[in-house]
């Protein structure tokens, strides 16, 4: 019995409970399900040991244990080793744009002059069904170049051009399921959902124009998180008969415990790394997450938390100096900010402040960077370009001049940060106006000229648990407890209320729960993703 026979005849094993879409026919196929099912068996046990793996360690820091390099690779550090070749369609990666997978994003994105679009499925979506499998529409015909949108209200119409960026796909994390596709009665591994059914639809393709299926993996927080990636794309291959080796993915570095673990997740997908990227907001969160009972980790505002600060500055140049080490790109971290086409004051004072950061990221040796809105792709283009003399990367500044302990790296803190009651009523406002948005399908929020998405939002109530948890003192000296959200809370919620319907009160009920609780809840969309479903 051939292999694709054997996957049909699995397609038992699949449920899918979400409702039929347009989308469904081409891409839920019974082959694809099957996959995904053969995927699910093979993984998902690895998958949930790692997961219960986090949980363990997370309660030996709880318990005091600080986190360092580990011992037992220290064989991997000390010896000699390189990456994959880059593909010639990653090489020149000077600015990348990121945005979720609805038809119109995708195709502005790809058409946005950016070297790389990232379709987010992650913390840019909102995974609703529909958004999950349309989107892998959308990638479907934008790898074969027949995406194209009719928009009616505009009378405009929305195709690609000539030049496009090259594409890389970002699936959810390892500790996300698919409630809407079981497979022998339990949901799958979203990150499985969305690679599977992405490579099982277009590797071909990809393989048949020269190129091949790349991706941006988020959240791990270990070596051997990347090393199950490995498996997954070695598996995959082999069964779509693509040459073994040809995908590729960049890693964003976002958690403290991954940090530490750099050269190790290189090593684990030398096979298939693209590089790694400082994930800079999601890393604050994990600052404030993974250090909850230690007061010494109270972070001021989000907006005092900057590249600059100390222990910012040490993963995103120790980041530089192992990619450049291994043959592999550094790609630097996001600029959220929206131009304003109404307030030119705004746009003077924030673009000045990308340019700086950008400027920063150059000079440091990253090979290029992220921005959110396609205003900014000539600007950060144009810094790459002049720093790199228009080579395509600066991979051969070995920048040898840093040295990165492991202290510094689990040292965090803002020296001379402050809160503010304005700062306090930000993060409750930004909160729920983007659980809102969420709710209401939409995973990409401009909220005051910035990009909102799920790692944002997490910051922002992550720095309310914690100021409660710790007593944290406003600037006038009030202390900050539970009875003070809940009068801010309820009192932003009734400006926002003034400004239409949507599904605030759901939103206020989920931010209650991540916030007036002992526990840290681990991620947001763990208690949010209820609501979609």
């Amino acid at each position: 019995m051939s292999r694709e026979n054997e996957r049909v005849q699995k397609q038992v094993d699949v449920q899918v409970t979400g409702e039929t879409l347009p989308a469904s026919e081409k891409i839920l196929t019974a082959e694809a399900l099957a996959f995904i099912a053969e995927l699910h068996e093979a993984f998902d046990g690895r998958r949930q040991e790692l997961l219960a793996a986090r949980a363990a360690r997370q309660a030996r820091i709880d318990k005091g244990e600080t986190p360092g390099f580990l011992s037992e690779t220290e064989g991997v550090r000390s010896s000699d080793w390189q990456v994959a070749d880059t593909p010639d369609d990653l090489q020149k990666r000077w600015a990348e744009i990121t945005g979720p997978v609805d038809r119109k994003m995708v195709i502005n994105a790809l058409n946005s002059g950016a070297d790389v679009f990232m379709a987010d499925f992650e913390d840019a979506n909102s995974p609703t069904w529909a958004n999950c499998v349309e989107g892998q529409l959308n990638l479907y015909d934008a790898v074969r170049r027949e995406i194209r949108l009719e928009d009616e209200a505009r009378g405009r119409v929305y195709e690609l051009n000539d030049e496009i960026a090259a594409l890389l796909v970002r699936p959810r994390g390892w500790h996300l399921v698919e409630k809407n596709v079981l497979v022998n009665g339990e949901p799958v591994s979203a990150s499985l959902f969305d690679v599977g059914l992405y490579v099982f639809h277009n590797a071909a393709e990809r393989q048949r124009q020269g190129s091949a299926c790349y991706f941006y993996l988020p959240k791990l927080e270990s070596h051997l998180e990347a090393r199950l990636w490995a498996d997954v794309f070695a598996h995959a291959e082999a069964a779509l008969g693509i040459v073994h080796g040809s995908f590729r993915a960049t890693v964003l570095i976002e958690t403290i415990l991954a940090a530490l673990e750099m050269e190790e997740i290189l090593y684990e997908l030398r096979e298939y790394s693209a590089g790694l990227n400082a994930g800079r907001w999601d890393y604050i969160f994990s600052a404030i997450k993974k250090f909850p009972n230690n007061p010494n980790t109270l972070l001021p505002e989000r907006a005092q938390v900057t590249m600059t600060t100390p222990f910012m500055r040490a993963y995103t140049e120790l980041l530089v100096r192992t990619c450049h080490k291994r043959g592999a790109h550094a790609i630097g971290g996001m600029a959220a900010f929206i131009p304003s086409r109404r307030d030119p004051e705004i746009n003077e004072e924030a673009l000045a402040k990308v340019r700086a950061d950008k400027v920063r990221e150059s000079g440091d040796g990253c090979d290029g960077t992220w921005v959110a809105h396609p205003d900014l792709v000539p600007l950060a283009r144009g810094i790459f370009e002049e720093a790199t003399g228009g080579a395509p990367h600066q991979k051969h500044r070995m920048r040898e001049d840093v040295a990165v302990t492991a202290a510094e790296i689990v040292d965090v803190g803002v020296a001379g940060g402050t809160i503010t009651e304005s700062g306090l009523r930000t993060n409750v406002d930004v909160s729920l106006q983007y659980l809102n948005a969420w709710l209401l399908g939409i995973g990409a929020a401009a909220i005051y000229n910035l990009m909102e998405d799920a790692a944002t939002a997490e910051i922002s109530r992550s720095q309310i648990w914690q100021w409660i948890r710790h007593g944290a003192k406003l600037e006038d000296g009030r202390t900050i407890t539970r009875e003070l959200y809940k009068q801010i809370r309820e009192e932003e919620l009734k400006k926002l209320g003034e400004h239409g319907p949507g599904r605030l009160e759901e939103a206020a009920e989920i931010l209650d729960q991540l916030i007036l609780t002992d526990e840290f809840v681990e991620f947001l969309t763990l208690i949010a993703y209820d609501y979609l479903t």
